[in-house]
C-alpha cells in the first residue's frame, strides 16, 4: 500500500469527483452503498447534511466507524435493509454493484430514490476479449503512470473477479432499467452510469 504526497489513489478513487459532481444542489440525504471503510461517504458528507454508509463486511465498517465523520454507518445487505422507498437525494455507489445481482441492485437504487433525485455509479465490468484488448491495454498504461506519479492505496474490503457482467450488459441494464440514464465507459477500466430520477 503506497500513499504518495498524502493521498490516496487507486482506479476508483480517480472516479470519484464524478460521483461528487453529480451531486444535485440542496440535497438532504445520501447514501453510499458498499462504503467500505467510508473514504467516499466522507466525501459525501462535506455536501450533504445526512449520509448513510451500508456494507456487508464488519471489518471494513468497524474501520469507517473510526473516523470522527458524522456517517451513519450500517453493517447489512443493501438489497433486504429496510429503507424507507423513495427517501434519498443521493445513492451513490463506487465498485460495488458487481458484489450483487446487478439488475436487482439497480431495481433497487431506483426505488430509494425519491423524484429528483441523483444515482451516481461508477462499477466494474467484465471485458469481452478481442474487442476489448485495445482499450484495456491503454487502461493499464495509463493506470500505471498514475501509480507511478501517485502511488497505490489498496482498500481493505472484499473483492470479487472476474466480474459477472460484461460492459455491453451493464449498458443495456442500465438503459433498460433506468431510462434516460448517462453510461460512459471509461479508460481505467472502469464504468459510470448518472441518473436523475423523474419528478412525479
Amino acid at each position: 500500500m503506497t500513499v504518495k504526497n498524502g493521498k490516496r489513489w487507486n482506479h476508483n478513487i480517480h472516479y470519484h469527483p464524478r460521483i461528487l459532481r453529480a451531486v444535485p444542489d440542496g440535497a438532504q440525504r445520501a447514501l453510499d452503498v458498499g462504503c467500505g471503510e467510508g473514504m467516499l461517504a466522507r466525501e459525501l458528507r462535506q455536501a450533504v447534511p445526512h449520509v448513510t454508509g451500508i456494507d456487508l463486511d464488519a471489518p471494513s465498517i468497524d474501520q469507517a466507524r473510526e473516523y470522527p465523520d458524522d456517517v451513519d454507518y450500517i453493517l447489512g445487505d443493501f438489497l433486504t435493509h429496510p429503507f424507507e422507498p423513495a427517501s434519498l437525494d443521493v445513492i451513490a455507489s463506487v465498485a460495488t454493484l458487481h458484489h450483487m445481482d446487478a439488475a436487482a441492485g439497480l431495481a433497487r437504487m431506483r426505488d430509494l430514490l425519491r423524484p429528483g433525485g441523483v444515482l451516481a455509479i461508477v462499477g466494474l465490468a467484465r471485458s469481452a476479449m478481442p474487442n476489448d484488448l485495445p482499450r484495456d491495454l491503454a487502461g493499464v498504461v495509463v493506470g500505471t503512470f498514475h501509480r507511478a506519479t501517485k502511488g497505490h492505496w489498496v482498500h481493505p474490503s472484499p473483492m470479487v473477479w472476474p466480474p459477472p457482467v460484461t460492459y455491453p450488459q451493464m449498458r443495456a441494464l442500465a438503459a433498460e432499467i433506468l431510462p434516460g440514464s448517462q453510461y460512459r465507459r471509461h479508460l481505467l477500466l472502469r464504468y459510470s452510469i448518472i441518473w436523475r430520477k423523474p419528478q412525479d
